[in-house]
């Protein structure tokens, strides 16, 4: 095929009018949740989310770091709570903490679907 055939041309518009395939952002979050069955997980979700950041559009984009965020503040949360169990208000706090990373991979889930970007992708609550 030469460069002026109009079914080469045709062929390029039809991949770039191609929705952005969401699965791996979809991969991240079903792995954050396995995280509370399975433990380690959260932390191939977070490689992947690394790996697949500035890959695609905007939107996209901001999933991959609502993820990464995700990971790196609830590990805080983890760690304080954690330490807290010593005096009995960590294991509240624990279970504030499965709550909070539910909600946040719910929402990412239900933006992917809406083709849109997670709200306030900058905060540490929910």
């Amino acid at each position: 095929m030469n460069e002026h055939d109009p079914a080469r041309h045709d062929a390029v518009v039809a991949d770039e009018t191609r929705p952005p395939d969401t699965t791996m952002a979809m991969v991240v979050y079903a792995l954050y949740l396995a995280s509370f069955v399975v433990g380690f997980t959260g932390i191939i979700g977070v490689v992947i989310a690394y790996v697949y950041r500035g890959k695609g559009p905007t939107w996209l984009d901001e999933h991959y770091r609502y993820q990464i965020r995700t990971f790196w503040i609830g590990l805080v949360y983890a760690a304080l709570a954690s330490l807290l169990t010593l005096v009995v208000i960590g294991f509240p706090l624990l279970i504030a903490l499965a709550v909070w990373m539910i909600i946040r991979c719910v929402k990412g889930f239900k933006g992917l679907q809406e083709k849109r970007a997670p709200d306030n992708v900058d905060t540490w609550l929910i």
